[in-house]
């Protein structure tokens, strides 16, 4: 086995699942999701000997499966449908109370601008640092900071709006 092909399984099996749960965070579909994990791999074997600081192999993949994810719009038209989103069921939730707030908190976080909504997932579902939200987004870490304090504080208000309104509606 050469010495490419065994950085690329290493880097395959690190991080595969953290790729897969921000595709899936992305797209909400699970076979969109593996596909573009399966592309930004693809890409990231093609790729693989320009990658020359090994500190920066996770938010260079995630910057593939960011553009991965952008040109899938690119490529699609969609059929558009009279049914709202809101409308659709998880029917893999456990309970109706899980459901419920997991629903609320997606449909929430989706609400938010794209500015503040890819940071915030990239810091909540994929555990990166300020430093390297700044690196993938190639934005000032500062800024960052900003925007996931902004995002977090819209989301409070957003969720807090929304047991306002449960409230108001049991009684």
């Amino acid at each position: 086995m050469t010495e490419k092909q065994k950085r690329y399984e290493a880097l395959v099996h690190v991080y595969h699942s953290e790729l897969f749960r921000f595709a899936y965070w992305l797209c909400r579909d699970q076979n969109i999701a593996e596909d573009l994990v399966q592309e930004t791999f693809l890409r990231a074997w093609r790729a693989l000997d320009s990658l020359q600081d090994q500190q920066a192999v996770k938010p260079w993949l995630l910057t593939i499966l960011r553009r991965e994810n952008a040109r899938r719009f690119e490529r699609k038209q969609f059929d558009y449908a009279d049914v709202e989103n809101d409308t659709l069921v998880d029917e893999k939730s456990t309970t109706l109370d899980a459901e419920m707030e997991q629903t609320v908190i997606q449909r929430q976080i989706g609400k938010l601008s794209q500015e503040y909504r890819e940071p915030l997932l990239l810091q909540v579902v994929m555990g990166c640092s300020g430093d390297e939200i700044a690196q993938i987004l190639d934005l000032n870490k500062n800024t960052v900071m900003t925007r996931l304090f902004r995002a977090r504080n819209q989301l409070k208000e957003a969720l807090s709006s929304d047991d306002d309104q449960l409230r108001g509606a049991s009684n």
